[in-house]
């Protein structure tokens, strides 16, 4: 199944906040995901956004709406979960 992905306003501007390198590295995996999931993804309980990928230090959490992915925020790991 193939996924349309859309970032939130917030996710945006956490990406424009990142390394170039570590941005381009996220971005590769967003792209990745929109084939089948592939990837680290994980689903979170009693969590919201529901799901998150794993990019080394990084984590990427989006929700599935049908066939598309709605990332919401794009965070170290350490600063993820709060």
């Amino acid at each position: 199944m193939t996924f349309e992905v859309r970032f939130k306003p917030r996710a945006v501007r956490d990406l424009s906040d990142l390394p170039l390198p570590e941005r381009r590295r996220v971005l590769a995996k967003v792209e990745a995901l929109q084939t089948d999931l592939q990837g680290d993804v994980k689903h979170l309980t009693n969590y919201s956004p529901e799901y998150r990928l794993r990019v080394g230090e990084y984590r990427v959490l989006f929700e599935l709406e049908g066939a598309i992915i709605v990332v919401y925020r794009v965070r170290h790991r350490r600063e993820a979960y709060r």
